[in-house]
């Protein structure tokens, strides 16, 4: 017998092609495949309650996580039809936290390459042709995730274990969405590493170089952006994970150019603006009532200063007056003018007052600004201390305290201690899942500022409406839809919605921005119906 793509044991290690032991008899027969699979033949139902079986028995996150994997390399329906079924469950398996350990290991536990496009920044000659070669198993290409592994989640510069990133971003986007995921595509930049264990590891299989930087760098990002854009024309570019600087510059470059997103600056930055708008609800204080402490000035700090910023010009402040609501704090204290070496996003935060120069003490920062929100970002275990938490209850009624620092063992406080320091007074955010805290008889159900509630309904809006850019209009109409989603009426009710309302949550941001789009004349695809055409492109993992 000749040898054929779609025949015999190639048929078993094509993902989007495999059932496995759903097979029928008569596809068995016309495939090639008898003798190649146990005899029983299950619908798709069946195996997954086989398959969630085995992963009921695993007590590791982590060891649950690459099972999955093995699952998505070989057969990618089954693998969104265990985590669509099991998705509260399984969303930190696939993502955060436990992508942080995914990331960390890969290169001791590298098998297959994930269906993802490998790039090297010492070739921009081959972006073209390693470009295809990945998507080549697609039907086409409308979202890109891409990272170059530098400023992964708070745990630093992990080079080309970044991919992992890119992977389980893309799975979030198809199972809180239903962005069909035979149209998406994984990118690591491998672009070297700064980080010391890297480079000595010797089972790296990154390239142990220094990290190129400055206009080296940015060419071959310009180079990226020109040969994909010819080769998916419609396709939306979704940074992840870049350098502090990098990450900003790329997105300044690009975003009035390309239709392009960057979670970590814009996504978490809608986040805290749909927490931000909850608080205003709980505290029946419009958010230009509100003073504003971001505790971080990295990226994902000063992104959330922004998203505010514009939220709060949207409600009629002028610029200056929506600057003068927002705090900043970086690693040398409150961001002041009197500072050196600030960043271009820190600099447009940076305070006048003489009486707030030198102020490094979170408790002592609290005593003079007294903000209503306070935002943790910045990867510091514990730095809001029992005794900043109390300042922050003595001046506030219900203060808002919103530690989103990932993954758990960096956030900047726990929401136990935030309840019980603050008599239960605080509006608690967190970056990971928090069990439900308990005092003085009253359940406290903690929100989590999980991005998943946010850019998968984006990306798939953007998708849909085929968005030459993206506007502040689709971020604001993004906020506005997670936060209206949750009755926030009971004490102890999440701020922002549970992680089991993620494609409930989807769905409204995913018609909030198409219509959004439209709006503002950046929909190149003509739509009457917003909602019917978000749902026309919702995915679901069945067998053909």
């Amino acid at each position: 017998m000749e040898k054929n793509e779609t025949y015999g044991k190639n048929v078993l290690t094509e993902p989007f092609i495999n059932k496995g032991t759903a097979f029928t008899d008569e596809e068995r027969t016309r495939l090639h495949l008898h003798g190649l699979l146990p005899a029983a033949v299950e619908t798709l139902s069946e195996q997954v309650n086989r398959v969630y079986k085995k992963l009921s028995v695993l007590t590791e996150n982590y060891a649950k996580n690459q099972y999955l994997m093995s699952i998505y390399n070989s057969n990618r329906n089954l693998y969104y039809a265990i985590v669509a079924a099991h998705t509260e469950e399984l969303l930190p398996v696939i993502y955060t936290p436990t992508i942080a350990d995914a990331v960390t290991h890969f290169s001791r536990d590298f098998v297959l390459p994930h269906d993802a496009a490998y790039l090297d920044t010492a070739h921009p000659e081959r972006i073209e042709k390693a470009l295809k070669s990945a998507a080549a198993s697609l039907d086409a290409v409308d979202v890109m995730v891409i990272t170059d592994g530098e400023g992964v989640l708070g745990i630093g510069d992990w080079g080309v274990g970044g991919v992992m990133i890119s992977v389980g971003k893309l799975a979030v986007y198809t199972v809180a969405s239903g962005l069909d995921p035979r149209r998406v595509l994984p990118v690591v930049i491998d672009n070297g590493t700064a980080n010391p264990e890297l480079l000595a590891d010797p089972d790296y299989i990154g390239k142990k170089i220094a990290r190129k930087t400055g206009g080296e760098y940015l060419a071959y990002i310009d180079e990226f952006v020109k040969v994909a854009s010819q080769l998916f024309p419609d396709v939306l570019f979704h940074w992840e994970d870049f350098g502090r600087g990098n990450a900003a510059t790329i997105l300044e470059t690009y975003q009035d150019k390309i239709t392009t997103f960057n979670d970590d600056i814009q996504g978490t930055g809608i986040m805290m603006a749909a927490a931000v708008y909850a608080v205003a609800e709980v505290t029946e204080k419009t958010i230009d009532a509100h003073r504003y402490l971001i505790f971080g000035g990295g990226t994902a700090g000063i992104g959330i200063a922004d998203q505010i910023r514009c939220e709060l010009m949207l409600t009629g402040l002028t610029e200056s007056e929506a600057y003068d609501k927002i705090y900043v704090v970086d690693r040398f204290g409150l961001v002041t003018q009197s500072l050196s070496a600030l960043t271009e996003g820190q600099k447009r935060y940076a305070r006048r007052e003489t009486s707030l120069t030198g102020l490094s003490v979170l408790t002592e920062i609290i005593e003079e600004v007294k903000p209503s929100v306070l935002i943790g970002c910045s990867g510091q275990t514990g730095a809001f201390t029992e005794a900043a938490v109390r300042k922050m209850a003595e001046i506030n009624e219900r203060p808002a305290i919103l530690p989103i620092s990932n993954p758990t063992k960096l956030c900047e406080a726990t929401a136990e201690d935030l309840i019980k320091w603050t008599n239960g007074k605080a509006l608690v955010v967190t970056g990971s899942p928090s069990s439900p805290v308990l005092f003085e008889g009253h359940t406290y159900v903690i929100g989590q500022a999980n991005n998943a509630l946010l850019y998968p309904g984006l990306g798939l809006g953007i998708v849909v409406a085929k968005a030459s850019t993206v506007t502040q209009n689709m971020l604001s109409k993004a906020a506005g839809a997670i936060s209206s989603l949750q009755d926030l009426s009971q004490l102890g009710a999440p701020i922002l919605p549970p992680l089991k309302f993620v494609r409930e949550a989807s769905r409204y941001v995913a018609q909030a921005v198409v219509q959004a789009a439209i709006d503002d004349g950046v929909a190149t695809r003509k739509i009457q119906d917003a909602q019917k055409a978000v749902e026309q492109e919702i995915w679901s993992p069945k067998y053909d």
